[in-house]
């Protein structure tokens, strides 16, 4: 791609005090949580987001990256941003709300999370039976050829915009159409890593997840709530969408959600109307 596709949103009305650091899901882009950006930042707050090493730009570098190399690289980022604010949240979508987690494992000075169709387990209902094959295959000459499938929903239900995705993702390299062996058990491995010691989490927590999940079962939202030491914890259940619920049926209730769960730990000033579309 000729273009950067990370993004920083910086609020220009006046300095702000509060930001959020995104992260897009497994083997996505920073695209994906554009308009989920956009809301936030036209809400009062400096948003953040780039591609984990391998994806993005260079997809085609996913399969040589480790699921330590996205810890760090998130580390990495936290570490430079947080600094900059007296009130910091991290926010991701599948990955990106695993990772989300992991992050409230290890800094204690993070203000809260919001985990949207987080992933510890690949047991939705597109999920191929062949996942149980998997550690034989990562054993085997097999992990650098096979790939698991995006299944044709492209994890949207409404239709129109499960259309307009496949367009979109067809012109522009934001997005990998399959699942490669190594990509899918640098997940696991993370996965397992953040159940391991959910008890660190101690700063709020919103998760947000569809009782149809293509991709992850509520299981994982469920786990991470009953796991985490914090107070505060919301659990949130959608109806009428798939895995992708920034872009599906309840995408406006979502940020709303998120909007509300926000504004409880920071004042509101001048607050804008904001429409999602």
């Amino acid at each position: 791609m000729p273009y950067s596709i990370d993004f920083e949103l910086i609020h220009n009305d006046s300095e702000t005090d509060k930001a959020v650091l995104l992260f897009h899901g497994l083997t996505g882009s920073p695209f994906e949580m554009k308009k989920y950006g956009d809301f936030l930042f036209n809400n009062g707050y400096d948003v953040f987001c780039y591609s984990f090493p391998g994806h993005g730009e260079r997809i085609s570098g996913i399969e040589t990256v480790t699921w330590q190399d996205w810890c760090e690289f998130a580390q990495n980022k936290y570490n430079i941003l947080r600094k900059n604010y007296d009130k910091f949240f991290v926010s991701g979508l599948c990955l990106g709300a695993a990772m989300a987690v992991y992050l409230g494992e290890h800094n204690k000075d993070l203000t809260g999370i919001i985990a949207l169709s987080t992933t510890l387990f690949l047991d939705g209902f597109c999920i191929p039976w062949t996942i149980s094959l998997l550690p034989f295959a990562l054993s085997t000459i097999v992990r650098f050829y096979y790939t698991f499938p995006e299944d044709d929903c492209f994890g949207v239900k409404n239709e129109r915009t499960r259309k307009s995705l496949a367009k979109i993702t067809a012109k522009a390299n934001i997005s990998m159409d399959n699942y490669p062996l190594n990509c899918v058990d640098g997940l696991l491995k993370l996965s397992k890593n953040v159940r391991k010691n959910l008890k660190n989490v101690t700063c709020p927590v919103l998760c947000i997840h569809s009782k149809y999940d293509n991709l992850s079962s509520p299981k994982s939202a469920k786990v991470v709530l009953d796991g985490i030491s914090s107070e505060i914890k919301q659990y949130v259940e959608l109806n009428d969408s798939y895995h992708m619920i920034l872009y599906d049926n309840e995408k406006e209730f979502v940020m709303n959600t998120v909007k509300e769960f926000l504004n409880k730990f920071v004042p509101v000033e001048n607050e804008k109307e904001v429409v999602c579309i």
